[in-house]
């Protein structure tokens, strides 16, 4: 047969051929595959997305997600497909500040508003490659920071907790061990380690320490007009503003420092919504007076009904003029639905755990949902459980608390499931965040008006809550992709950092006799530990935000 009148597949692998030589077919070969990619890649759309960034499992997604950039390796991925994601916004090169964070925000220009979020954010001509190398000069502590601790060693990766973990809530005693031979003393010539691999690696961002920074807080103290008194530690005079001074350092990565600018523009157009208890309240007010120091006119940054006083219950909205974007509080202690049930001698109340609280409608379309709820479950009338979990129409005589909030976590998830668009809405829930009540509980005269200075000593940090394992399994049986925010562990070294009795100014002895009997060792002064929360959320979003509001 001629060769030359074979078909070209034919042509080369006939044994008789002439025309091909061996480099030849080698590059004919080439050309063949490389075709087909391409043709299958434009057909496709997804081809090397799937590869890098498809959207994550819940799995993947589930507790303590390994927190994890693109690699400069992955040059290949360019804007060559209009389909990708190109443009990494965890390293904004349009945003440089992002990892220097500043307060100076007056040549910041803001863009035109748009119900998605700034084209810049995802530059089309903008490659992995392109991104800049992180400065590690002004993402790690100087060499005279100061560390908790004096070794990087390991308690935990993600959830690996022991398995016989007890729900250990600080009650009598001292949980926090301040005794001078139980602690590790500070030097300031004790440098953090820098062995630190950059946030291109994987790795866990909620395990980690503490370590002294002078350049917090976010915001200055007595800045923010919009921080509950209860929360204003330094309004109510509190003497010592250590407290603020301290970063959150992950083990084996760095994490950006929240550049507000640069968050408000992820946000533009969007809506952000806390849902849950004052805990939940105390992390929104902390990021809107971060998002707010951005703003130069600080007029365009106001709550939507006027309000300024947040502790009743109710949904809070406040509105972000510039970028036509909201950051929303809904006070949903249980997230469940608190009833009512008739019986023959009366009415008694009672905890709906088949059923999600009304507000729901308040946050089903929101772009971004922050859960959370525990520290409702721990008080007298919820953790002793008789005759006030409801499902249907049974009451439970007796109901363990650790059930009961399976059951309400349950429903929660079901819910998120059957009403939240999962390829719209990011869905997060932070864990539970740790009290410290020395001496007493919160109503029996527990105190913490003393510490001025965290837990050194991992020995004094407490087991994981049980509770949260509840929330893990969950999770776990979602359909949704939910980012657990797991910082728990986090604030148990922090007991310096409550209101404590900084809960009001004390005008005569006698309320200040009172507020020495009651204090506050739950909630945050603000500035405090809740702007790292929101750090940690705001790199959570930047990774989330790049797979599902890529487009």
């Amino acid at each position: 047969m001629d060769p030359r009148k074979l078909g070209f597949p034919e042509q080369i692998l006939s044994p008789r051929r002439r025309v091909v030589p061996g480099f030849g077919l080698g590059i004919s070969l080439s050309l063949i595959v490389l075709s087909f990619l391409l043709l299958y890649t434009s057909s496709h759309g997804k081809f090397f997305f799937s590869l890098y960034d498809q959207p994550p499992s819940v799995d993947s997604l589930f507790s303590s997600w390994s927190f994890s950039f693109s690699s400069p390796s992955f040059s290949r991925f360019t804007s060559n497909s209009s389909n990708l994601p190109t443009y990494d916004p965890a390293l904004p090169s349009q945003f440089p500040s992002l990892l220097n964070h500043t307060h100076d925000h007056d040549n910041a220009t803001i863009q035109p508003d748009h119900h998605s979020p700034n084209p810049s954010l995802f530059a089309p001509n903008s490659t992995v490659s392109d991104v800049p190398k992180l400065d590690t000069q002004h993402n790690f502590p100087p060499s005279n920071s100061t560390s908790l601790n004096t070794n990087t060693t390991q308690y935990h990766k993600g959830t690996n907790h022991s398995s016989n973990a007890e729900d250990n809530l600080p009650s009598q005693g001292n949980p926090s061990g301040t005794n001078s031979s139980d602690t590790i003393e500070i030097s300031n010539t004790q440098p953090v380690p820098t062995s630190y691999n950059s946030f291109y690696e994987d790795c866990d961002i909620f395990d980690g320490e503490w370590v002294r920074d002078d350049s917090k807080p976010y915001y200055p103290l007595g800045s923010c007009p919009f921080i509950d008194r209860d929360f204003d530690c330094d309004l109510n005079k509190r003497p010592d503003a250590g407290y603020v001074k301290w970063k959150w350092q992950p083990y084996g990565c760095n994490i950006p420092s929240l550049n507000a600018t640069h968050f408000l523009e992820v946000l533009r157009g969007k809506n952000l919504v806390f849902v849950g208890d004052s805990l939940n309240r105390n992390m929104w007010e902390s990021l809107v007076c971060i998002l707010r120091q951005s703003v130069s006119d600080k007029k365009k940054v106001y709550e939507i009904s006027g309000r300024t006083e947040f502790k009743k219950k109710g949904f809070y909205a406040f509105r972000f003029e510039d970028y036509n974007c909201s950051v929303d509080f809904v006070s949903s202690p249980f997230l469940v639905r608190e009833s009512s049930f008739k019986r023959r001698n009366g009415t008694i109340e009672t905890l709906r755990l088949d059923q999600m609280d009304p507000t729901t409608e308040m946050y089903r379309d929101a772009d971004v949902l922050v859960f959370n709820t525990g520290h409702w479950w721990t008080h007298e009338k919820t953790s002793r459980g008789e005759d006030y979990y409801q499902e249907g129409n049974h009451v439970h005589s007796k109901l363990k608390v650790l059930e009961a909030f399976k059951r309400a976590l349950t429903t929660w998830g079901r819910w998120i499931d059957n009403n939240v668009d999962k390829n719209r809405t990011l869905v997060f829930f932070r864990g539970y965040s740790y009290s410290h009540f020395s001496g007493g509980e919160w109503n029996s005269g527990g105190q913490c008006n003393i510490e001025t200075e965290p837990i050194y000593n991992k020995t004094h940090l407490g087991k994981y809550p049980k509770k949260m394992r509840a929330l893990e399994y969950v999770i776990q049986e979602m359909k949704t992709p939910v980012s657990y925010l797991n910082i728990t562990r986090l604030t148990h070294y922090r007991k310096d950092a409550h209101p404590s009795i900084y809960r009001m100014e004390y005008k005569t002895e006698a309320e200040k006799r009172a507020g020495l009997r009651v204090q506050d060792c739950s909630h945050w002064c603000l500035p405090g530990v809740p702007d790292t929360w929101n750090e940690l959320l705001y790199a959570s979003v930047l990774r989330m935000a790049k797979r599902y509001w890529s487009n």
